[in-house]
């Protein structure tokens, strides 16, 4: 019985489904299980970052030096002043609640000459144009010293955002120190810091420098959870299959009976 009901067309169908559902599965649970090694990876780089103390911005990055992953999120500090006349806005950032407006990154000149960019926080966007220069809170003048966290050039690859080329006089779509040091002629050093200290005046703009940590735990639950499901495919085909091979004999059944009662009646 259970060889014809295999050989039937609907059967083959949902065998041929079942064999290509149990290895799709496995492989989305191996891959969700890489997600949780990378995320659990930079969770441990942020709570390594996080744990050190600040250094000048010097000791960890120069002109041309491509910031590491060992580097990333650790606090810096630097004492100088903010160039505010070659401040430019970095677009299509958003904040914590998802609203869509601007980065501000404002070269901060340090007491020997070089450079090291800095992005004050996110503001608004001002009304629906985005060519005209947004307004921008100032820094504190003068001398002063800021704290932050050092972040590596920002790449389409790494960040996903397309790098549009003629956009608006002093609007950026990503970070790029080798770039910015052409643009203002100095040694700029490699990488950014985000902010951290000292606050803005009245919240604006809003320090980003803090990283937050992503949620590894849910990628290995879902791993499992596709492994799950790959290993219920094959026990719900058995099970589907034993209640088809059921009501099969159960109709035989009832048709033998059927049968059996008309001959009665016809003797």
């Amino acid at each position: 019985m259970y060889r014809s009901i295999l050989l039937t067309r609907q059967w083959v169908i949902v065998t041929l489904i079942a064999l290509l559902l149990i290895p799709t599965m496995i492989r989305l649970g191996i891959w969700q299980m890489h997600r949780y090694e990378e995320r659990s990876a930079r969770n441990q780089l942020v709570t390594d970052a996080l744990s050190k103390k600040s250094v000048p911005v010097e000791r960890l990055t120069s002109p041309g030096h491509h910031v590491t992953s060992s580097e990333r999120y650790r606090s810096v500090t630097a004492t100088g002043r903010f160039d505010t006349g070659h401040e430019v806005v970095v677009r299509r950032r958003t904040n914590a609640d998802g609203e869509v407006g601007y980065h501000v990154l404002t070269p901060f000149v340090l007491t020997d000459g070089k450079v090291v960019l800095v992005n004050r926080g996110w503001i608004p966007a001002n009304g629906p144009s985005q060519t005209a220069f947004p307004k921008i809170p100032a820094p504190a003048p003068g001398r002063t010293t800021v704290t932050g966290r050092l972040m590596p050039d920002e790449t389409t690859a790494a960040s996903g955002i397309k790098d549009i080329k003629d956009l608006p006089d002093r609007q950026i779509m990503l970070i790029n120190s080798a770039r910015e040091a052409a643009r203002l002629h100095a040694r700029v050093l490699g990488g950014y810091v985000a902010q951290t200290a000292p606050e803005p005046k009245g919240d604006t703009p809003e320090l980003i420098g803090r990283p937050g940590k992503e949620n590894a735990p849910l990628n290995f639950a879902y791993a499992y959870q596709w492994w799950l499901f790959s290993a219920a495919v094959p026990v719900g085909w058995v099970i589907m299959l034993r209640r088809e091979a059921r009501d099969r004999r159960e109709k035989a059944g009832r048709e033998g009976e059927a049968a059996e009662e008309t001959t009665a009646a016809g003797v």
